[in-house]
Parts: C-alpha cells; sequence; structure tokens
C-alpha cells in the first residue's frame, strides 16, 4: 500500500483531500545533488543507463521538495535507440543521431523493441526506484508519443521548425506511417513493460504536437496515441492510469479528452476554464508557466493561488505547463509545491 497514494487517488477520479502535485523534470538539474551524480556518471547516457544512479537521482527530488510523485529518470530517445537507432547527447546541443530515417529503405535498419532485453536497464531503474521508495509516494513511467520520436528519427536533432520530419508528412506519408506505427508497436510493449516492473502511472510526452495543424495531428499523432491508450486500459485489471501531455496542441484538447486516458496535462498557454470545457470527464494536469519560477517568492505564491483558483481543487494535479528550468532555484520550486499543498486543502 502506497503511503501517499494522492495523486494516484485523483489520476483515478476520487475526490481528494488536496491537490497533487510535482514537477516536469523534476529529476535533473535544478538540484546541486543531481549535478554530483551526473558528474560521476560521466555522461547523461551513462547515467540513464545505471539503474542504481537513475534510481538515486530519481528519488532525489522526493527527499528536496516532498512532491506527491517519482517519475523515473531516463530519456524519451531510448526508444529509437531500443528500435536500432543510437543516439549521442552532446552537452548544449541536447540530442544528436548520428545516423537518420527518411525513406522506405532506412525501415529496414529498424526493428520493434523488444522492452526486456533492449530496455531492461529502465525496467532494473524502475523496480530498484520503488524497493528504495518503499511506498512512499507512486512512481511515474513515461514515454515519447510517436510523432514525437518521428521528429528526432528523422530530422536526426532537435529543430524550431522540424522542416524535414514535416516536409515528410507532404512527401511520403506512407512512410510516416509505417515509421510511426514501429514507433508506436515499440512503445506500447515499453510501456506495458514499466507497468509490470512496478510504474504505479505511465505519462506520454507529445512534446512537438504544436508543430501540427489540427488535420495533421488528427492523422499522424492521435490514431498512434489512442492505439498507446487502449493498450494501456485494456486490461480490466491492470488500474494504472495513463497521462497524455500533447505541448501546443491546443487545438486538440477535446480529441485528447475522448481518448481512453485518464489525465491531460495542459501546457500553460492552455486556458484552464476553457479546458475544463473541452475535457469535462478528464483529470486536467498542469499549467504553471515554468518561467513563473524566477519570480520572488511571494509572486510564486500568487501565481500557485490563481492557479489553483482555475482549475478548482478536485480532479487536478498541479504541475508545471513544461518542464522545470535548470537554473531555477531549488527553494522556488520548493515554494511551489509548498503553495499548492498550503493553498488546494479542501
Amino acid at each position: 500500500m502506497i503511503q501517499n497514494d494522492l495523486l494516484l487517488r485523483t489520476a483515478r477520479g476520487e475526490l481528494t483531500e488536496r491537490v497533487p502535485v510535482w514537477m516536469m523534470r523534476q529529476a535533473g538539474r535544478v538540484l546541486p545533488q543531481y549535478r554530483v551524480v551526473r558528474e560521476r556518471a560521466g555522461s547523461f547516457i551513462t547515467l540513464a543507463k545505471t539503474p542504481e544512479l537513475a534510481a538515486e537521482v530519481t528519488i532525489q527530488p522526493v527527499d528536496a521538495f516532498d512532491v506527491d510523485a517519482a517519475i523515473i529518470f531516463s530519456d524519451i530517445l531510448v526508444i529509437p535507440e531500443a528500435m536500432g537507432l543510437p543516439y549521442e547527447m552532446i552537452e548544449s546541443r541536447g540530442p544528436v543521431f548520428p545516423s537518420t530515417v527518411r525513406t522506405m529503405a532506412d525501415l529496414s535498419r529498424l526493428r520493434v523493441a523488444d522492452a526486456e532485453s533492449d530496455l531492461g536497464y529502465v525496467l532494473d531503474a524502475i523496480r530498484l526506484t520503488k524497493k528504495e521508495l518503499n511506498n512512499r509516494v507512486p512512481l511515474i513511467g513515461f514515454a515519447g508519443a510517436p510523432f514525437t520520436i518521428f521528429c528526432y528519427m528523422t530530422e536526426g536533432k532537435g529543430s524550431k521548425t522540424f522542416s524535414i520530419a514535416k516536409k515528410l508528412l507532404y512527401t511520403d506519408p506512407d512512410f510516416a506511417h509505417a515509421l510511426l506505427q514501429q514507433i508506436t508497436d515499440s512503445t506500447i510493449a515499453y510501456l506495458q513493460a514499466q507497468i509490470r516492473a512496478g510504474a504505479d502511472l505511465v505519462q506520454l510526452f507529445d512534446s512537438w504536437a504544436g508543430i501540427l495543424s489540427p488535420e495533421q495531428y488528427r492523422t499522424f499523432s492521435l490514431p498512434y496515441i489512442k492505439q498507446i491508450c487502449d493498450s494501456i486500459t485494456a486490461p480490466a485489471d491492470r488500474n494504472v492510469p495513463i497521462t497524455i501531455f500533447a505541448k501546443g496542441a491546443f487545438f486538440a484538447r477535446h480529441e485528447i479528452g475522448q481518448l481512453s486516458c485518464d489525465v491531460v496535462g495542459l501546457d500553460w498557454n492552455m486556458d484552464p476554464a476553457e479546458s475544463r470545457e473541452l475535457i469535462p470527464n478528464r483529470v486536467l494536469q498542469g499549467n504553471l508557466d515554468p518561467c513563473a519560477l524566477y519570480a520572488d517568492f511571494s509572486q510564486i505564491r500568487a501565481e500557485v493561488k490563481q492557479m489553483l483558483s482555475s482549475f478548482g481543487h478536485q480532479h487536478y494535479i498541479a504541475n508545471l505547463g513544461h518542464g522545470i528550468y535548470p537554473d531555477v532555484d531549488p527553494d522556488k520550486a520548493r515554494c511551489f509545491v509548498d503553495a499548492v499543498k498550503e493553498f488546494s486543502v479542501v
């Protein structure tokens, strides 16, 4: 039995005594103790692939901020690597793929990932984290949504426009669908394995959803997210909530709310009241602007109070509207968490 199951109960649609709170990217560079472990590991990828170290940094924000959940330390790009397309994490540049996939012929180099063998280090980190958490709080597993992974696999690096990836949607939609399906099959197996390993909730990050038109999103993203949601929620005995966070996809909120997901994450550009109208039967998560944590303590508290007033205190999980930025003062992050707890008691 998890001692603090507030997040789980909220995600399942139950009424709760206060709003649960956690932060995307909370297990990361904002904490000085993370940077110590990262230096010890020697590289980001080594840290992510060493279960003992990944478990250590996953638990750090639970201790530092008293958040209501841990999220496993990993990366969305472990999926392309497991499919046969390795990447490098270059300091100050981000992820880079030495090879890309842009044609049907390129697809022959890939495979559907085997979660247990190709991604066993993540599953081991989940098992170890669960053991060391000792049922204090739930553990969130995650993956990247297929379109977002498609962007990196075809572009080869981060981009403001992902014009190479989008070009393929117009010039070779058959290839795009074939790659998206392969990513989807790999992601389904991966998330199901995370749940077997002990993840209490899972979240799908569609970080580049906002670069698509509404019609493209309906064609190249939503159908694949639907497959993943259906695969997670289908077993009657598996009560593991799933959250969909599609950054920038303000136009798809109603349709995302129609999926068999439990929680819909909102970025800071999505109005809470409007989102409640568009998604009336789902728990909402979000959506404080991460830059608000650069403000002074009194302003952070005021911003949190306003956010809670907009969302209400039920069927809601407090979070940032995207990941916490690495140069934020940890005390400001703690102020955010404490303010949610203070102002949301029912």
